[in-house]
């Protein structure tokens, strides 16, 4: 009997062990996509402030774009032109959706992406931000509407894009 109660006690230390292991990968990977989505929502402020230089310490040194047509100082370029363009915007979004890729310290981030001129005037949609479809139907014929699409990669500096591909909304959906 003494030996089964040390087996029993030794099975629970194992279970107990899995369990907490498991929270904390859980816990983790929410904490890993808090860290994205804060990541973009400075992103965005960034970019409304036409903070070039801000925006690319958010980049690894090997960041691409568009698959890789565009490499770091192109990027800047076509950010700068954009600004230029727009003026004073603001950039709206919902809520971005994020796939951990854990084995190799990845995520891919996608997201619908609003840019406006300051000026201009956009139905109330924050109450959609949990909505991505509701926000979709009640902005695309308001603002210039795109897909964002985001390759993550932690870094020793946390989490940084490496790879961006941005389509525009046709009407009919979305493409190059």
């Amino acid at each position: 009997m003494n030996c089964m109660t040390r087996r029993t006690k030794g099975t629970l230390y194992i279970l107990a062990g899995l369990v907490f292991l498991l929270m904390a990968t859980a816990c983790s990977q929410e904490d890993d996509v808090a860290a994205i989505r804060a990541l973009i929502q400075k992103g965005a402020v960034l970019a409304e402030a036409h903070d070039i230089s801000g925006l690319m310490d958010l980049t690894t040194e090997d960041i691409v774009a568009q698959g890789g047509t565009y490499n770091r100082l192109e990027i800047k370029r076509i950010i700068w032109s954009a600004f230029r363009h727009y003026g004073k915007l603001n950039i709206l979004y919902p809520k971005p959706s994020v796939d951990l890729y854990s084995e190799n310290n990845q995520a891919d981030c996608a997201m619908f992406l609003l840019i406006v001129r300051k000026d201009r005037v956009v139905p109330d949609i924050k109450d959609l931000y949990d909505d991505p479809q509701g926000w979709l139907e009640t902005v695309g014929d308001n603002a210039d509407l795109y897909q964002l699409k985001l390759d993550m990669r932690k870094t020793d500096r946390g989490w940084r894009v490496s790879a961006a591909h941005l389509a525009p909304f046709s009407g009919m959906g979305f493409r190059e």
